[in-house]
């Protein structure tokens, strides 16, 4: 038995892991393999990553040609020629118009990078009193300061204190009446009016931007709902306010577009990526901006200096850039994207078959992501908690926050193996 005493593990009640560790040794398509030689079915792309399926021989091929030929170099006043080749790449993907790209290693650190390029272009054009920043409840936007900030999960916040940039929170989008509705919301159009409320506070000239994930992810998967995400870019629009999308989770094929604003018609000024940019095989995130806001930054500062003081040790590094290449090659060459669009419906619907037990409060999702309630039990989040250990035993891998499931399929998982994920959902959940 390896000794545990030593790593701090993240987001974890570390006594009761190393009590009664779960643990993973090996992966390969769309299953793990625990230290017993068990299977388990990875319901969740590890944490949203790896739609692509696990150790997929394209990327470690790649990653190993790159660190046997280059293995770091810093991207502060040198460079990789594969980190042009890469943002280029992207820029084919991302909205039109979002091509300018900032690389950086994680969703929260894409996140934080986003709230300096806002403060940075307001700062540019004259008008750096526009330090606010407008969010939601129930919002997750990673873990470093700003995004703490930004999110709207208490137990992510409220130990931190309150040195993170000023934020005004929306009501999140759920209501009882979306219950198993599945899809967007026929109602809720109007909660996006929260932003004119904060307008109306706080003055739109206070205000930088307005950040959203499209499909809020990590909270148990709320859908906009109908008309919600065009509401709120024609209030910033008509208010002069930078919109980001957070498509961290959403990015890469999740709805069965490249990106979430592609699938609902919307496009913001900045989007957020990370996750899936390497089919999780190495740490990598970047922000995607219009060319505009690049084009203001950099033609406001003085020659001789860096325009934006600001980048990672590890931005761009050989090794993801490597991966992320050989990513978006497998996710074209593969039609991962089209293959998402086309398992969705199946994967809905075995969803929502699950509405008919009693322990089971609500259903929803959009694309390859949905999210289930449970009733509660004795304290939120105690039954979130067991059932995950729970699936896990049982062979099946998913992600809980509170008392909410998030399943999140690979985009290469078959009919039978989604339908073998239910099956798992519904015999351990029956035993509540």
């Amino acid at each position: 038995m390896v000794n545990m005493d030593y790593h701090w593990m993240p987001f974890t009640e570390n006594k009761a892991f190393k009590a009664d560790p779960q643990l993973i040794v090996k992966a390969d398509g769309v299953h793990y393999w625990d230290d017993k030689g068990n299977a388990i079915l990875d319901g969740s792309s590890g944490l949203f990553t790896t739609p692509a399926g696990h150790c997929r021989p394209e990327i470690t091929e790649a990653v190993s040609r790159q660190l046997a030929t280059l293995d770091y170099t810093p991207h502060f006043l040198r460079a990789s020629p594969a980190s042009f080749e890469l943002a280029e790449a992207l820029s084919q993907l991302t909205p039109n118009g979002l091509d300018r790209i900032f690389f950086t290693n994680s969703g929260s650190e894409s996140v934080e990078t986003a709230i300096k390029i806002v403060y940075a272009y307001w700062h540019a054009k004259g008008q750096g009193n526009r330090q606010r920043l407008v969010s939601r409840e129930r919002a997750y936007h990673g873990v470093n300061l700003g995004g703490v900030a930004l999110s709207g999960m208490v137990k992510n916040r409220e130990i931190f204190g309150n040195n993170g940039p000023s934020v005004v929170h929306m009501r999140h989008t759920w209501s009882e009446t979306q219950r198993f509705e599945g899809g967007q919301p026929r109602e809720g159009v109007e909660l996006a009016d929260d932003l004119l409320r904060a307008i109306d506070n706080y003055g739109a000239g206070s205000i930088g931007a307005c950040f959203v994930e499209p499909i809020a992810g990590s909270t148990g998967v709320l859908v906009p709902p109908k008309g919600y995400l065009q509401r709120l870019r024609q209030i910033c629009d008509a208010h002069g306010i930078l919109l980001v999308f957070d498509e961290v989770i959403t990015g890469f094929g999740r709805t069965g577009q490249p990106f979430a604003s592609d699938t609902f018609g919307v496009t913001p000024d900045i989007i957020t990526l990370a996750k899936a940019l390497t089919n999780g095989a190495q740490p990598m995130g970047a922000v995607a901006v219009k060319t505009e806001i690049y084009d203001t930054i950099i033609d406001a500062a003085a020659s001789g200096a860096p325009e934006f003081f600001h980048g990672y040790t590890y931005s761009a590094h050989p090794a993801a850039t490597a991966a992320a290449l050989a990513t978006l090659k497998l996710y074209r060459d593969d039609g991962l994207f089209e293959r998402a669009q086309s398992l969705a419906p199946l994967f809905q619907e075995a969803m929502m078959s699950l509405k008919d037990l009693e322990i089971i409060t609500d259903v929803r999702g959009f694309g390859l992501l949905a999210g289930f309630d449970l009733a509660p039990e004795q304290r939120p989040g105690k039954r979130g908690f067991e059932l995950q250990k729970d699936l896990f035993e049982a062979g099946l891998h998913i992600k809980t926050t509170g008392d909410a499931g998030i399943v999140a399929p690979a985009f290469i998982s078959s009919p039978d193996e989604i339908d073998q994920m239910v099956s798992i959902l519904r015999k351990t959940l029956k035993r509540y």
